[in-house]
């Protein structure tokens, strides 16, 4: 026998038993975006390789490694995406959006990355991306932070994160302070990695946030960007501290704290837990105004963060009891012919007059005593009953799956304002 086709490494299924949190998280999400005003664009999953190559670099892990990049039959190079901020930003200028207009969106959907597969980071992740165009003041990098504050709030995960924030401030600030960093660096060359080594050349910034224990206080004693930041960049982040002081939102200003891509200026922040080891970052966004440019369009403002669903879910895991989230609310045993298609029909007023309910009927045949057996599994919280001999009187019985009240038997309108009324809180 040939042995079975597997996933593909790194790109995992969401089994039934997990998709009831998706679903809830999913539509917190939705609610909070929409409490700000925010819009949903959908946008394709393939995209031409250039635009990656414009807008991460060409000498970057993420082109040179990490894409999923083939030629389709007409010889184009397209790339399964690697994120999502030049897609939508591809999406804005393509369609005009961008011209004297201001604009809050949202996608959400997978993304591929050719890495080494751990806990929290998959070759093909699901990932929330917020961006906004056209606003270059303080007052939308805030609004952006205290957005993901209600949202951990609402998904009740507010004490398991903590904000860091920086500037990086503008282009010609941070290449006087790249020149000063690598003057520091050179002098300390022993201490560096292999891999700070390489960046030294490439992107010093991002030596800053290696994760190598061993190079801690070298990287405590370089020279920090905020000393190099001009009054305009100071008076933009010290307006977004201002507002999360006044609105009593902790944060910690880590002068560490960087990115990896040029087009990114002023506000960096990330939201971070030590709940889940070494993938510590929940969500990181930032300003990249430059971006546009880049991509072809008129100079212009632009924010945004993003966010892996699968890291959020796996910290949301740690607080929330799944073991019923799958649950139905009534189980449906049936018993003779009469009774089989008499309960599809009753099965269907119910649904009809309660649009929410989770009713599930048995099908497949089956002893009353294995059907039984089902209805407990199911996590019903009552099963109705129906044999032929109900039927013959107009009558089901109701049992309670969940407590040691009685069986009991009435009318089929009985049985459906009972559970109206004993289901009224979730399922009308």
């Amino acid at each position: 026998m040939a042995n079975n086709i597997q996933a593909i490494r790194g790109m995992h299924d969401v089994l039934p038993h997990q998709t009831p949190l998706w679903q809830s998280t999913e539509q917190t999400l939705r609610e909070v975006l929409g409490a700000y005003g925010y819009s949903e664009i959908r946008l394709p999953i393939v995209e031409k390789t250039e635009l990656f190559k414009r807008s991460i670099g060409e000498v970057t892990d993420i082109v040179e490694k990490e894409m999923y990049t083939f030629e389709d039959r007409n010889g184009d190079s397209l790339t399964l995406r690697p994120e999502g901020t030049a897609g939508c930003l591809r999406a804005c200028l393509e369609h005009g959006l961008l011209h004297n207009q201001t604009h809050r969106l949202w996608y959400y959907g997978p993304m591929y990355r050719h890495e080494r597969p751990q806990k929290g980071r998959y070759r093909q992740f699901i990932q929330l991306g917020v961006e906004t165009y056209g606003m270059a003041g303080p007052d939308i990098d805030a609004e952006l932070i205290l957005l993901m504050d209600r949202l951990w709030k609402r998904l009740g995960i507010r004490n398991k994160v903590s904000l860091q924030l920086n500037s990086l401030g503008t282009i010609d600030e941070r290449l006087v302070y790249r020149k000063s960093l690598v003057e520091y660096f050179e002098l300390h060359l022993e201490q560096l990695d292999e891999d700070s080594l390489r960046r030294l050349k490439t992107n010093p910034l991002r030596i800053l946030d290696t994760k190598n224990p061993a190079m801690r206080d070298v990287v405590a004693n370089a020279p920090e960007l905020m000393a190099f930041l001009g009054t305009e960049s100071l008076e933009h982040f010290h307006a977004i501290t201002a507002v999360l002081d006044d609105l009593a939102i902790d944060y910690t200003i880590n002068t560490r704290l960087v990115r990896g891509l040029d087009y990114y200026s002023k506000t960096v922040f990330e939201w971070v837990t030590t709940e889940l080891g070494s993938q510590g970052t929940v969500c990181a966004g930032g300003r990249y105004d430059t971006l546009i440019e880049q991509l072809g369009g008129k100079p212009n403002h632009a924010v945004g963060f993003a966010m892996g669903m699968e890291r959020l879910l796996a910290l949301l895991e740690t607080v929330t009891d799944t073991s019923t989230a799958n649950n139905i609310d009534v189980y449906m045993v049936r018993t003779g012919a009469v009774a089989e298609q008499e309960g599809l029909r009753f099965s269907e007023t119910l649904r009809n007059e309660m649009p929410r309910l989770k009713l599930q009927v048995n099908c497949g045949g089956g002893s009353f005593k294995s059907q039984f057996k089902k209805a407990d599994k199911s996590g019903a919280k009552y099963a109705i009953i129906l044999g032929d001999d109900e039927v013959a009187r107009g009558e089901v019985a109701i049992k309670s799956l969940r407590d040691e009240q009685a069986q009991q038997n009435m009318s089929q309108q009985a049985a459906l304002e009972f559970l109206q009324t004993k289901l009224s809180g979730s399922t009308i």
